[in-house]
């Protein structure tokens, strides 16, 4: 296993992190990383590279703390004080660039004493960060400057060396585990992280090829678990509590960060009050087999386990996020409510003195994944009520436009910037409780990506009856973007748009029997309502076109192309999902304008919660980035 860089010491000073376990084990780790890279060098270079292979095999982490301590150097002395200064700088680079490290704080006393709590613990772990970085900083120019490399050894606006994640974490041991799992107990639980954005991870894949379905055993093998190997992070994922456990392990740690910025943290409160999780997932488990990669539910324990093996092609975070969200989807069905596989965002529509009505907020409720469930209103009447999973986007950067690449840098964390398609990143889009607290759902709209529409026509259909409506959710068309195992620009179906797991297939055939029965039953009762709100005219539902891969799909011509208004194929991207995002404007203020005349005049503002279902690159985000730049508002 190619192991990361965990610190736990603390160190305040250069002497004192020169003389660390953990500068020991880096430089151990760097020095093979160089010797191995000197190896592959041009034979016909071999008397230079084994003469520096020579020297790095010499360094020891005294050598540093030497010369950190020996005042001026002189004569011959000072060569080899150079190149041990230049060897740091090398590794001190490599540390922010290409090493992993986590600096971790054992907290303990969130749960032990109540007057620290998750978010003091936040603070404490920014400041273990930025002194950890400081210290760096501080110790490299002072090994440079000792033998008088100064070229370069100031501060500088953006040179820092904060490590990838730093952790907040508590005993594992506090958390209400099944006996099955108790060696899942010795894992620490992450509980407040400060994590470094602006990082471009790269993996061994960077697409998703094989499905995440339903095991007819457990996954999990409690006698071959390692805990020192594993991390452990508690995610609120709608109303669940999942615990992710990723293995340390190169090509699978990365999936930390991403996951971090992605999902909101468990409640820690509850969790040392004896919560039992809802569902439990590990990513890249060494001893699983290809067999072992999907979910098992656990009667007995009423646990939902889902596994990764450790495999390079399943090494992309696709197959961290999606699995987490089979797993909210799964126990969302078993609960009787209804996964969306959308985007959803609420609109806080104000009106002026004349009445008029202009969106004055915009609150993202769901990126990709959702939930509705019916609850009843004051009124008596059973409404479907929206929450969300999701804090951040794991956005494609293919269909941004660059103001909206460039609004994202400071917050991301990327993935495979390099491999051109399909580069992804996972930004911050909405806060904790705005995904937590659920409100009506108003619009619900299948976003189709490949019918081209007039110039002149609405690229928002909702003049359909309801099972109409329903019919396009059912066969769930889309044209691919080459993201997953289809082909760019060959149109495929999946059920609901795929609500994780996929429930049929395109011929019908029912994969899942017991959640597919369970879904049925709670589609009719949401028809039931959808039908009696629209006859109300208190929802919409309907088709959005959002045309985004329609320049893409195989079966639309040029001629089409042109039909529709657009200069050529490649302009169809940016531009289709914009004129969307105009009509979808002038359909919410619509709506606002109904709902202020059933509420009364003298209302102020309303909401508008609109959710788009559709799978990936249909659409959804990319319409939610236009209609931002439209308003000139922020997405939070």
């Amino acid at each position: 296993m190619e192991s990361i860089l965990e610190i736990r010491e603390g160190c305040v000073t250069p002497a004192q992190l020169l003389k660390s376990l953990p500068f020991t084990r880096f430089l151990e780790r760097y020095k093979q990383e160089y010797l191995d890279d000197l190896g592959q060098r041009d034979e016909r270079y071999r008397d230079e590279w084994q003469h520096r292979s020579s020297f790095v095999k010499s360094i020891r982490a005294r050598d540093f703390l030497m010369l950190l301590n020996a005042g001026k150097i002189e004569g011959e002395a000072l060569d080899r004080a150079r190149e041990l200064a230049l060897f740091f700088d090398g590794g001190f680079h490599h540390f922010r660039t290409r090493s992993y490290s986590r600096l971790v704080r054992l907290q303990n006393e969130v749960v032990t004493q109540g007057e620290v709590t998750s978010a003091t613990v936040k603070g404490k772990v920014t400041e273990k960060a930025r002194g950890l970085s400081e210290l760096l900083l501080e110790t490299r120019r002072a090994l440079l400057d000792g033998v008088g490399l100064e070229e370069g050894t100031r501060r500088t606006p953006g040179l820092n060396a904060f490590p990838n994640v730093t952790a907040g974490e508590i005993s594992g041991h506090y958390f209400n585990l099944p006996p099955d799992y108790v060696a899942l107990s010795h894992v620490p639980l992450t509980i407040a992280a400060d994590i470094q954005t602006g990082v471009d991870y790269t993996t061994p894949s960077n697409k998703r090829a094989k499905p995440f379905y339903e095991l007819d055993h457990n996954p999990f093998r409690c006698e071959h678990f390692r805990a020192d190997d594993w991390v452990a992070v508690p995610l609120s994922v709608g109303s669940w509590l999942i615990v992710a456990y990723i293995h340390k392990s190169r090509g699978c740690i990365e999936m930390e960060p991403g996951l971090l910025n992605l999902f909101p943290f468990a409640n820690v409160d509850e969790i040392s009050q004896g919560r039992k999780p809802d569902g439990i997932f590990l990513f890249g488990d060494p001893d699983a087999a290809d067999e072992d990669l999907g979910y098992w539910w656990d009667a007995e324990n009423q646990l939902l386990v889902g596994l990764v093996p450790n495999r390079d092609e399943l090494k992309y975070f696709g197959y961290c996020k999606k699995p987490i969200l089979t797993l909210h989807n799964v126990l969302t069905i078993r609960a009787g409510e209804v996964p969306l596989h959308c985007g959803c965002t609420r609109y806080k529509v104000r009106f002026d003195g004349a009445g008029a009505p202009y969106i004055a907020e915009m609150r993202v409720k769901a990126d990709d994944m959702g939930r509705i469930r019916l609850e009843r209103g004051e009124d008596a009447q059973m409404r479907p009520i929206f929450y969300g999973t999701e804090t951040g986007a794991f956005a494609c950067l293919d269909g941004f436009s660059e103001r909206a690449k460039m609004q994202m840098q400071g917050r991301e964390v990327g993935y495979n910037r390099a491999t051109g398609s399909n580069a992804r990143q996972i930004v911050p889009v909405s806060a904790d409780t705005e995904v937590a607290t659920g409100h009506q759902l108003d619009v619900l709209l299948y976003a189709n990506n490949f019918r081209l529409k007039a110039p002149n026509a609405s690229t928002v259909d909702v003049d359909m009856a309801v099972m109409e409506a329903i019919t396009h959710f059912r066969l769930g068309e889309r044209v691919a973007a080459g993201s997953t195992q289809t082909f760019r620009g060959a149109r495929e179906s999946s059920y609901w748009a795929n609500p994780f797991p996929l429930l049929q297939d395109p011929q019908g055939v029912i994969l899942h029997p017991e959640l597919h029965a369970i879904f049925q039953d709670s589609e009719d009762r949401f028809i039931k309502v959808f039908e009696r709100l629209v006859a109300r005219g208190e929802m919409r539902l309907g088709v959005a076109h959002s045309q985004l891969m329609a320049g893409a799909a195989a079966d639309n011509s040029d001629a089409d192309i042109a039909g529709a208004g657009f200069p050529n194929r490649e302009s169809v991207e940016m531009q289709g999902p914009e004129h969307l995002a105009k009509d979808l404007i002038t359909l919410i203020k619509t709506v606002a304008l109904e709902k202020r005349a059933r509420l009364g005049e003298e209302t102020k503002s309303v909401s508008v919660t609109v959710a788009i279902v559709g799978d990936s690159r249909t659409g959804k985000s990319e319409t939610a980035e236009k209609m931002e730049g439209i308003l000139d508002l922020n997405l939070v």
